[in-house]
């Protein structure tokens, strides 16, 4: 590891911010799961920062930013680069603080966060077609309209304010002895290492990454995997870490772990069905950890941020379903049946006689490969689990019928 005296955050710095902003953020709780504890067969503790205002752990390090600025800047104005939970949360502060917010974003930002932002009273300038392009032109208004910048995870009051967290998760549970932090550009684990380095040198601070975009691990690692896709956890699909977090990243981080898309939907179902909490694909990714790679948490005291909750409610219901399908308890069956009458009514008989409740039944007669008078029937269906399903298919061969899964991806 590098050396840490080198490093512009220490935890008088952090335990400062938490002075300047604890009156103005959510304490949120840090609680043990019983039940995810038994699942991943490590010691869960769950920081719900999914329980801030704007649904996300980004205000502790703008309101810190914010609270630091002089009287010209506070009154010029700040502005930032972001399509996500940096932008909501600098400005609601800059709103609550009477100071002047504008963020850029990407054209393509989805127009429900655009809205959300200018709830806040913020002015939103689309440009560009990626983060990258709306970096530029933001730094190109800094200095035309005499703007202060604040980046979202690479300055030292955006990383002590993120460490505040840290600060409350020991103090409700000081057993914690391993942190599972998500890394997208490198704020927060950079602040949650500075208080974990000081406070409990003995604990580990693990990053996680979605596969897709395994930015900071290429860094640490020394690795050149490929760093772009479509992923769940896009709050952390960040292709470029700071210049200044990675250094606390090689000083202060013991490993990063990447977690693929089936675990973070896993995670992100896991924590509505058992924690009764909506979280995001980044705000999982410490869980989806666990999930992926349970020994090497086994048996350790590990508390996990769940630093987010803006997730499409469309695409919420997606993960959910999707998760029910891998489970079991969600099927489509299909039947190649002769296309006569009667020819689905032994086929019902089987359903009922499993207690399978059937929900949709689609025919395809015209677009497929079999003679004409056949017939493909997919049935979708409820069950109780896998077993239940191994059980309806062995019935549906048992009675002569041509009964295949069609599986999620």
């Amino acid at each position: 590891m590098a050396d840490q005296d080198m490093l512009p955050v220490t935890l008088a710095d952090v335990r400062a911010a938490h002075e300047r902003i604890r009156d103005s953020i959510v304490r949120t709780p840090t609680l043990h799961s019983q039940t995810l504890s038994q699942v991943t067969g490590a010691n869960v503790w769950l920081k719900f920062e999914n329980l801030q205002f704007t649904a996300a752990y980004k205000e502790r390090g703008a309101l810190n930013r914010l609270l630091q600025l002089g009287d010209n800047a506070l009154k010029a104005g700040v502005i930032a680069a972001s399509a996500g939970n940096h932008a909501q949360g600098l400005a609601y502060h800059g709103k609550r603080l009477g100071v002047p917010v504008t963020i850029v974003m990407p054209k393509p930002t989805p127009i429900v966060k655009v809205m959300q932002t200018q709830s806040h009273d913020a002015r939103v300038v689309l440009f560009g077609e990626t983060y990258d392009q709306a970096y530029a032109h933001a730094r190109e208004l800094e200095k035309a309209e005499n703007l202060t910048f604040v980046h979202p995870f690479d300055e030292p009051e955006i990383i002590a304010g993120q460490g505040t967290l840290a600060l409350e998760m020991l103090e409700d549970a000081p057993e914690i002895d391993c942190f599972a932090v998500p890394i997208g550009g490198g704020g927060l684990i950079s602040g949650v290492s500075t208080v974990a380095r000081a406070l409990k040198p003995e604990a580990q601070v693990i990053g996680v990454q979605a596969e897709l975009f395994p930015s900071m691990y290429n860094v640490i690692k020394g690795t050149q995997l490929d760093c772009g896709g479509d992923t769940l956890a896009e709050g952390i699909a960040v292709k470029y870490p700071g210049d200044l977090t990675r250094r606390f990243v090689a000083a202060q981080v013991d490993d990063i772990q990447l977690v693929g898309e089936r675990h973070l939907e896993q995670a992100v179902s896991l924590l509505l069905q058992i924690e009764k909490t909506v979280v995001e694909g980044a705000g999982s990714a410490g869980l989806a950890a666990l999930l992926a790679n349970p020994e090497r948490f086994r048996g350790r005291n590990v508390g996990i941020v769940l630093c987010g909750g803006n997730i499409d409610t469309r695409l919420l219901a997606n993960v959910l379903l999707r998760d029910l399908a891998r489970s079991g308890r969600l099927a489509r069956v299909r039947l190649r049946l002769q296309d006569r009458p009667g020819a689905l009514f032994g086929v019902f008989g089987i359903f009922s006689g499993l207690d399978a409740n059937v929900l949709e039944i689609y025919h395809q007669r015209v677009f497929t490969n079999l003679p004409a008078k056949g017939l493909i029937t997919d049935i979708e269906c409820e069950l109780r689990d896998s077993a239940h399903l191994e059980a309806l298919l062995t019935a549906l061969a048992e009675g002569g019928y041509d009964a295949s899964l069609v599986e999620p991806d």
